[in-house]
């Protein structure tokens, strides 16, 4: 068919658009089509006597035309349009969101991917050489963060306030100063992602290289110690040589493109959701905490700025600060990686009966849209509630 010659179908959707204050073409429609962004039109009956049949636009086309009419163009790539037109509710092909958010995944790239068939020992020893002469980084504390934690360590000494407090600072075994290098960490997070497997000596140590100002670290203390305070628990999850696996030990991305693949869409949508709550939710800390700053009080945003320093919430702040732009495809990643904690927290409920998941609801451990998102796993482990005793989660 000649894509200059709209068909009355076409032609419905081209008018639809021009309503609405879009130039669409019949040519932008058959390339929205050959990219799985816009379902084809449906067959119609007969018009009988020789004359051909009809076709009509499916009923989720007028809505999509609009939506690619403002995100599709020059140089966009298909996939960040298709989870643009996701963001918005539209009703984008299902194995095209899908696609998009594997698509997301396959940016995860280490060195030695090209070589899958190399041994994996040989492999982590060619990361690590490779690491090692690149000058490969990872980025531990954002200038933004890095500048908060210095103000408010400067404006606590004035006040003759620690954090954390001694009594919580008695929990850290290993008070001496973090180990881990900018370089440790590119090569920590490039071995988990190929391995699946992070050892909690490691995750400690990059818990206390992301917090250096921090005088102690009982959240990394306990990590550190599992083995040996909760042996019972250790043996649930943990591999033989003390390594944290979520999940079957493979190649992180790997389970990540399953939850691409297979996770309900309604889960999908969830996360990224929740997604843009956590992102707005740590922007929105970082001003309250410079406000403060400013005003030379530390006050409830500083508060909560340190509570959440040592745990998810403020890994969460991290990692936000690092990506200042977020592209779709980034906010993809970040909801996968959040639809994957999500359901660890619910495989390790099922593994360790008696597991306090109350506690997730204290100021700090996670971030609010999160918190939300495990308020039934909260709800049904919170202790009874005693005389006088309020155990609602913190809002």
């Amino acid at each position: 068919m000649s894509t200059d010659t709209p068909s009355a179908a076409d032609q419905l959707l081209i008018d639809h658009a021009y309503r609405h204050g879009f130039t669409v073409t019949a040519k932008m429609l058959e390339v929205w089509r050959s990219r799985d962004l816009l379902p084809g039109n449906v067959p119609g009956g007969g018009l009988g006597r020789g004359k051909g049949s009809t076709s009509s636009p499916a009923p989720e086309s007028f809505d999509l035309v609009l939506g690619l009419a403002r995100h599709a163009g020059r140089g966009k790539r298909p996939n960040d349009v298709a989870l643009l037109l996701f963001d918005e509710g539209l009703p984008v092909p299902e194995q095209t969101v899908r696609a998009a958010f594997t698509a997301a995944v396959d940016t995860l790239t280490v060195p030695g991917d090209d070589e899958p068939d190399t041994d994996p020992e040989q492999r982590l020893d060619d990361l690590a050489g490779h690491i090692a002469a690149a000058g490969l980084t990872m980025t531990l504390v954002p200038a933004r963060a890095r500048r908060i934690d210095e103000g408010i360590a400067r404006l606590a000494r004035a006040s003759g306030h620690t954090w954390p407090p001694a009594e919580l600072a008695a929990f850290d075994e290993n008070p001496g100063p973090p180990t881990a290098t900018p370089k440790d960490a590119a090569l920590a997070a490039a071995t988990a992602a190929i391995t699946g497997t992070m050892s909690l000596e490691d995750i400690g140590d990059l818990l206390r290289a992301m917090n250096p100002t921090a005088t102690a670290n009982p959240i990394a203390s306990l990590l550190e110690t599992t083995r040996k305070d909760v042996p019972e628990f250790a043996d649930a999850v943990l591999t033989d040589d003390n390594q944290l696996a979520l999940g079957p030990v493979r190649d992180a991305r790997d389970h990540l493109r399953d939850l691409a693949a297979t996770a309900p869409l309604q889960d999908l949508t969830q996360a990224w959701k929740t997604a843009v709550g956590v992102r707005q939710w740590a922007l929105d800390l970082c001003g309250r905490v410079e406000e403060e700053l400013a005003d030379g009080q530390l006050g409830g945003a500083a508060g909560e700025w340190l509570k959440g320093r040592y745990a998810m919430a403020g890994m969460a702040v991290l990692s936000t600060l690092k990506e200042r732009d977020w592209p779709p495809a980034q906010h993809a990643l970040d909801a996968l990686m959040l639809l994957y904690q999500l359901a660890e927290f619910r495989r390790l409920d099922r593994l360790i009966p008696g597991c306090q998941w109350h506690l997730l609801a204290a100021e700090g451990l996670t971030p609010p849209p999160v918190r939300e998102h495990l308020q039934d796993l909260i709800s049904r482990h919170a202790p009874p509630a005693g005389p006088g005793v309020d155990v609602r989660p913190a809002s």
